[in-house]
């Protein structure tokens, strides 16, 4: 084990512009002792990566080249307003240079044989144009700090998971070769897969890749640093006087940030949970704030601590008379959903139906097609989840009432209440999504 080291990822955002980068440069100076610092790729980096990848595997490559010039022009103006020495905005310009014509080696006829191989390849790009130029600016600052490739530790096994006794070996050999160094620079997101081959452990997944690397050295501190000041109670973008949270535990920011609390990705929070790793979640653009601190910790008894909202959800009633004392019914429902492999969120049941929902309706017709063999099938789109969660253990009181008192004029598709202690979660009609926030401010909170 790698003591007292602390583990500090920045999203996209807080690297999205020269003054950013400083502001992170600074915040990483002024903590103390050693580190490791994750970056996501610049703001919107990761999504025009996309976009060329889509005009290249469609064979327009007027497209792709037009967006790569935009993409280098930005970047060259990060560059500009970053460096200082000349010098270094010249090596910088030519890194830059350098990643751009890497891409565009992959934008011409007979380049492409594996589009989603490639894909991954040219999007692996932003987290290291990122890395390499915060690691140049923290040079140029007189800032001792190495670049760690994530290609020499991040690796997921044959099935997609992270492939965390390889992580630990890996990176705790990297650590203990260079113990003189204070600050290390790595990437989020990117990785290898089984085979060797670059890959990525998809979206948002800077913020897991902070976590298996917090727990694989057991860090004093897994650090998210994003654009706001912890998480909130509701959702700020739509809720007025929202509040943050000084501290919470990982099942309700695990329910939570599966629910839609964008500060944080839904798995990140597990493998910090495993090795019991605190998660201090911070305002890049607010250092001094508090923010909220994620561990092991007593849950507030009787009380209703964070709601969040998760939109496109699709709800399928089934509904057959079969099912009435019939056992395997719930079985050959799951099966449908486990062949086009589809996770359900929520689920319902009473003597003769079964409400579920999906957030992927990739194979939607599909699934209906197939559940129609069972029973007949209602679908339902343009739905939100609402999230809340507290202690909702079966020996508190009153938690309940106050939330189904504060939605009396919202229509609710759904309820799933005892699935877990630490959640409730509804289903409205996205139109009634930010009003029914409202109303939970108001009748949980009293904020309105």
């Amino acid at each position: 084990m790698i003591n007292k080291m602390k583990v500090l990822k920045f999203g996209g955002t807080s690297v999205g512009s020269p003054e950013s980068i400083k502001e992170v440069a600074k915040i990483v100076s002024n903590i103390k002792g050693r580190k490791i610092v994750v970056l996501s790729a610049m703001s919107q980096t990761t999504n025009v990566l996309h976009q060329i990848t889509d005009a290249i595997s469609k064979a327009k490559f007027d497209e792709a080249f037009s967006i790569l010039e935009m993409m280098v022009d930005r970047y060259k103006t990060v560059v500009e307003g970053l460096f200082l020495k000349q010098n270094n905005k010249n090596t910088a310009n030519s890194f830059v240079e350098e990643r751009f014509d890497f891409i565009r080696s992959y934008a011409h006829e007979g380049s492409i044989k594996d589009i989603e191989a490639v894909e991954k390849i040219i999007v692996a790009q932003g987290e290291i144009l990122s890395t390499n130029l915060f690691n140049m600016y923290m040079n140029e600052m007189n800032v001792s700090s190495s670049l760690l490739s994530a290609f020499d530790f991040m690796r997921i096994d044959e099935g997609g998971e992270p492939d965390s006794k390889f992580i630990t070996k890996s990176l705790g050999e990297v650590l203990k070769e260079n113990l003189e160094t204070e600050i290390f620079v790595t990437q989020g997101y990117i990785c290898l897969s089984h085979l060797g081959d670059i890959d990525n452990l998809k979206r948002g997944g800077s913020d897991y890749s902070a976590s298996l690397i917090g727990a694989a050295i057991e860090a004093e501190e897994i650090q998210i640093w994003t654009d706001i000041d912890g998480m909130h109670n509701n959702d700020p973008r739509y809720v007025d006087n929202t509040f943050s949270l000084k501290e919470i535990s990982f099942d309700e920011a695990a329910e939570l940030a599966y629910f839609g609390a964008k500060i944080l990705h839904p798995q990140s929070v597990i493998p910090a949970k495993e090795k019991n790793v605190p998660v201090l979640l911070k305002d890049t653009f607010n250092p001094d704030s508090s923010g909220t601190i994620i561990r092991n910790c007593k849950v507030p008894t009787n009380k209703v601590r964070a709601i969040a909202a998760k939109d496109g959800i699709t709800a399928i009633r089934i509904k057959s008379y079969r099912m009435l004392m019939a056992y395997g019914f719930l079985k050959n429902i799951f099966e449908v959903f486990e062949k086009f492999q589809t996770s359900i969120d929520m689920i319902t049941t009473s003597e003769v139906a079964v409400s579920l929902t999906i957030d992927d309706s990739t194979f939607l017709k599909e699934i209906k097609e197939e559940l129609e063999n069972i029973g007949s099938v209602k679908v339902d789109t343009d739905l939100s989840i609402i999230c809340l969660a507290g202690d909702f253990s079966q020996k508190q009181k009153g938690a309940s009432a106050s939330i189904f008192n504060s939605l009396t004029n919202i229509p609710i598709r759904m309820i799933s209440y005892g699935g877990s202690n630490y959640n409730v979660s509804l289903v409205v009609n996205t139109e009634n999504k930010i009003q029914a926030l409202k109303d939970l401010n108001s009748g949980v909170f009293n904020k309105d």
